[in-house]
């Protein structure tokens, strides 16, 4: 399927389809779910903005709590006979990553979901459950078998790959296809970092939601970023961080000793889209080089200027590899 690619509001017109909040086809100036940190408000991109309104909370029953976890996500506004599109986001982060693609694969016709990892976006985790590595793969598919319920195209950024190469190989019956951009799949988990006594590992954790060491990120993460730009993407990115629990899952994942996917790697089975971006500082180009001749079902494509998180740089050509892909 090839895709010309308009605004969000142009495409909406083209198919008839009312879209206001700034094209996410999103639920326009209504209030945004209670349960966001009131930090939200402070958010000016408007596709954010239309998002954050469309974040709900599903409820999951998983085996290592006493009750149901209820689990944000964004859900699609319709059901399709295709195979779903699953949006993973990156370490420490939100589905509002994907504000720019979102909207866009859902005009497009497809039925898309924006999952937030356990332990990351706005899950209630009041009662401080598990989230290491066996806790977010067993929550995602129990999300996916209750909610989902039909093989997927999984797709990954950054340590979001790992997350999807870990899932894909242990239940691959419900994933169809993977989708990986600038895949993060090498490191050997948090490292020694597990080694940290409780006390240290908080006061690492509480500098990582910081608003100086969060912009400095962004000037590695993006291409050319403008001060603005690199504000509100702060803004939206660390507004997770702002829920009560987040320190105490983010040292509980940082301590169990987080993904080590390597020996994974080869037992992926899925046809895989590999996407790498042309000016990346996280990933290099070796370890892309290193995950193509590993990954047996895989082609790549490569996205010039641009920096790690080309799904937020670039959405619109992401949602086009990802549309032609899962087609």
């Amino acid at each position: 399927m090839m895709v010309a690619f308009a605004s969000p509001v142009s495409r909406c017109r083209l198919m008839g389809i009312s879209c206001r909040g700034g094209g996410g086809g999103g639920d326009g100036g209504g209030d945004f779910p209670s349960f966001l940190p009131k930090e939200v408000h402070n958010i000016r991109d408007p596709s954010a903005r239309t998002l954050a309104r469309r974040i709900q909370r599903l409820p999951v029953k998983v085996d290592f709590a006493e009750s149901c976890i209820m689990s944000s996500c964004i859900m699609p506004r319709f059901r399709r006979d295709a195979d779903p599109v699953v949006l993973l986001h990156c370490f420490d982060s939100s589905c509002l990553e994907w504000s720019g693609v979102y909207p866009v694969l859902e005009v497009l016709g497809f039925e898309t979901w924006a999952i937030d990892v356990l332990g990351w976006g706005f899950s209630d985790l009041e009662r401080r459950p598990p989230c290491n590595v066996a806790a977010k793969r067993r929550h995602l598919y129990q999300l996916w078998k209750s909610h989902i319920q039909r093989p997927m195209t999984l797709v990954g950024p950054s340590l979001g790959a790992s997350v999807a190469i870990d899932f894909a190989t242990h239940y691959p019956e419900a994933v169809k296809k993977l989708v990986l951009i600038n895949a993060n799949v090498y490191a050997e988990g948090t490292g020694s970092l597990k080694q940290l006594p409780k006390p240290l590992a908080y006061a690492m954790v509480s500098l990582l939601k910081s608003v100086p060491l969060r912009c400095y990120s962004k000037l590695l993460v993006f291409e050319g970023i403008s001060v603005s730009r690199m504000l509100e993407y702060t803004n939206v990115g660390r507004l997770h961080c702002l829920l009560p629990w987040w320190e105490d899952a983010t040292v509980n994942f940082m301590l169990s000793g987080g993904y080590n996917v390597t020996n994974q790697i080869r037992k992926v089975k899925q046809k895989t889209l590999l996407i790498s971006s042309e000016h990346d500082k996280i990933v290099n180009r070796k370890l892309n080089e290193r995950l193509k001749r590993e990954l047996p079902n895989a082609i790549c494509r490569e996205i010039s200027d641009c920096g790690h998180m080309p799904h937020i740089e670039k959405p619109y050509l992401i949602t086009k590899l990802i549309a032609e892909f899962a087609s």
